[in-house]
């Protein structure tokens, strides 16, 4: 995997982590998975194709998916995975999504993605089927962690 197709991801997941949670971010240590893994909880996925094939994850406890969506509500508290709590997370992956796309484009990759699919439960595993996946966390200060787990490769 390129180096290239990740870094758009880490810078955007930290600014707009950032700017819409108004706390400390901080990315920890990277490391690569190559086979399956389990899901923390909430899970949010984004697809990609084009010259690229691949998809992003936004994964996280229920706890923390709570804390975020709290925190891009002016504060609002949520106790439960409700409807607004889904579509705030959605949102979310969109932005970072979106503004890592845009990075890319600029850089002259050409790629699409598809709408956030969103995840909850317990038990869950994701499989790289012969795609490296590199994790990404970020640590969310007092809401705690969310992991980017990328996984892209050259069309062949």
């Amino acid at each position: 995997m390129r180096v290239e197709y990740i870094n758009p991801f880490v810078e955007a997941a930290f600014d707009v982590l950032k700017e819409v949670l108004n706390t400390d971010v901080k990315r920890g240590d990277l490391y690569l998975k190559q086979s399956t893994m389990s899901i923390m909880g909430v899970a949010a996925l984004v697809g990609l194709a084009g010259d690229v094939e691949g998809r992003v994850v936004f994964d996280m406890t229920k706890q923390t998916a709570l804390g975020v969506v709290s925190a891009m509500n002016g504060g609002e508290k949520f106790t439960a995975m409700d409807e607004m709590a889904k579509a705030t997370i959605q949102e979310l992956a969109n932005m970072i999504t979106g503004q890592a796309v845009t990075k890319l484009h600029a850089l002259g990759f050409k790629f699409d993605l598809t709408p956030p699919a969103l995840f909850t439960g317990e038990n869950m595993e994701i499989s790289n089927s012969n795609v490296e996946a590199l994790i990404v966390p970020m640590e969310l200060g007092p809401i705690g962690k969310i992991e980017i787990n990328v996984a892209i490769r050259e069309r062949a």
